[in-house]
């Protein structure tokens, strides 16, 4: 229909321009009315309706400054519970009588929202600056579907990226994967840009200064890189990382990776990041790798010792010997109990220490309300209440080998409860020998007989020390005896003829 009038529009000014024809006489030729014929000759395309004044709504416009209030407080409402139009127009009939249409309810709440949508200047990034941020995504690891948190770097002046992937967004998470980045790009930002993480900040004073955490501040200064902070609830002031980690997410982790381990996935993470300097992307004449020379060029170098990436808490152990962390519990050795401790989390162990000594090392769990017990911490006290032995939580669970159960029992036969001390005694040699070690002596001790602890110990450090075992025979006299008869002259006068004894 368009194109036939745009078609009309040239036949009528050809005709009245170029061929000499009235206006007049073309709107009778055309059969179109002269003003019409008039308005064709001052424009060469149609012009489309022009309105000459705002529209004017006697029905609506009375409650404009209701809808404008009702969008305004929407802002600060979650995505999910702001107004529909419909929405709004039901309120409008309902508190303040409305009796216009929805269609023109509908027409001015889409106007208003066009108005009040941000804009945006285009930036330009100058080199040796970078953005991070978290994003999450899924991934199966070891068999099992996880929820994983991955750590985006972008440097925007390059597009060059690093992403490594956590199991939780941890302090620790955070710290551990700049220390990650930097040691990619083999150099260090000279600022970086974050949103308002709660890693970072710990707290936004009323004139906009932000309050830094203290494992940011000591990550800061460790590095030297400046900080930059995007206005709360603006993800658009960091928007190439922002841009980063969905890219991530629908490139390097779709499909959904399967893996045996986290350390895996991160490999294979840190070559998609390698490979993607390769690509030119749109509006470059230059690889991401060609535009990252010049990042490079202008950070910094990085610092002679990685940060140590952790968190650290006060803790107090409990009486059942266990220090609490993140919603987990992990044992020290009993000698600690009801003492200050502090602990160090790290994004694979926890590290216990009470002044400057390690008292306790653990594998980190991201499980919720878990309870590592390392057995050995508990053997002093077992040894002192032996009756617990059989209902020991820390020894549940506990694969030994079959060589040290054998001992056990043969040790409560002959000994009873003192036996099943004993018994402890020797696991207890595992607080200093190494678990092949103490296996190797009570297999030796079982082979010659020698059921007690004290034999044990003395096959261990014969084994650890190279030299030939010395049992006293007096403390076992349960030992199998070789009876020696003294050897006699005749004897050996025999050896010298040809005589047969």
């Amino acid at each position: 229909m368009r194109m036939k009038v745009v078609d009309l529009y040239a036949r009528v000014r050809r005709a009245c321009h170029a061929e000499g024809m009235s206006q007049r006489e073309a709107a009778r030729v055309f059969g179109i009315d002269p003003k019409t014929v008039a308005k064709m000759l001052r424009f060469s395309v149609p012009p489309g309706y022009r309105r000459s004044k705002p529209p004017v709504r006697p029905k609506l416009d009375p409650l404009l400054r209701v809808i404008d209030r009702i969008l305004e407080e929407d802002q600060g409402r979650p995505r999910k519970q702001r107004h529909t139009a419909r929405r709004i127009f039901e309120r409008l009939k309902a508190e303040h009588g409305f009796a216009g249409g929805e269609t023109i309810v509908k027409d001015y709440v889409r106007e208003r929202r066009l108005r009040g949508r941000e804009m945006f200047v285009p930036l330009v990034h100058p080199p040796g600056h970078g953005q991070a941020d978290f994003g999450e995504a899924v991934a199966v690891i070891g068999g099992v579907e996880r929820r994983i948190h991955f750590l985006a770097v972008d440097l925007p002046h390059s597009d060059a990226c690093f992403v490594r992937a956590y199991p939780a967004e941890t302090t620790e998470a955070f710290c551990d994967g700049h220390n990650a980045a930097f040691a990619f790009f083999g150099r260090v930002p000279q600022s970086m840009l974050y949103d308002n993480t709660r890693l970072a900040v710990a707290r936004i004073l009323g004139d906009g200064t932000r309050q830094r955490t203290r494992a940011f501040a000591e990550l800061q200064s460790h590095h030297l890189f400046a900080d930059r902070f995007g206005r709360p609830g603006k993800g658009n002031d960091k928007g190439k990382v922002e841009g980063l980690v969905g890219y991530a997410r629908r490139n390097f982790l779709v499909p959904v990776p399967r893996v045996e381990t986290l350390a895996a996935l991160n490999s294979h993470l840190e070559t998609r990041c390698r490979e993607r300097q390769d690509a030119r992307l749109r509006g470059h004449e230059e690889t991401i790798g060609e535009r990252l020379a010049r990042d490079l060029a202008a950070m910094l170098p990085l610092p002679s010792a990685p940060y140590e990436a952790c968190e650290r808490r006060s803790a107090r152990v409990s009486s059942l010997s266990l220090v609490r962390y993140r919603g987990n519990d992990y044992s020290v050795p009993v000698a600690y109990g009801h003492r200050e401790v502090l602990v160090r989390g790290y994004v694979e162990t926890v590290v216990i220490g009470c002044g400057a000594t390690v008292i306790a090392r653990h594998r980190r769990s991201y499980e919720r309300e878990d309870v590592l017990l390392e057995p050995l911490h508990y053997l002093p006290l077992l040894e002192r209440k032996i009756a617990a032995l059989d209902q020991a939580a820390p020894l549940a669970g506990w694969e030994l080998p079959d060589a040290f159960l054998v001992l056990r029992r043969l040790l409560e036969a002959r000994l009873g409860k003192a036996g099943r001390r004993e018994w402890v005694q020797v696991l207890r040699l595992l607080e200093v020998f190494s678990l092949e070690e103490v296996r190797a002596g009570v297999g030796e001790a079982l082979r010659l007989g020698a059921i007690g602890f004290d034999a044990v110990k003395h096959l261990v450090l014969c084994r650890v020390e190279r030299r030939p075992p010395r049992l006293d025979l007096e403390v076992y006299p349960y030992l199998p005896r070789a009876q020696v008869a003294t050897t006699s002259a005749r004897a050996y006068l025999a050896l010298l003829s040809e005589e047969r004894p």
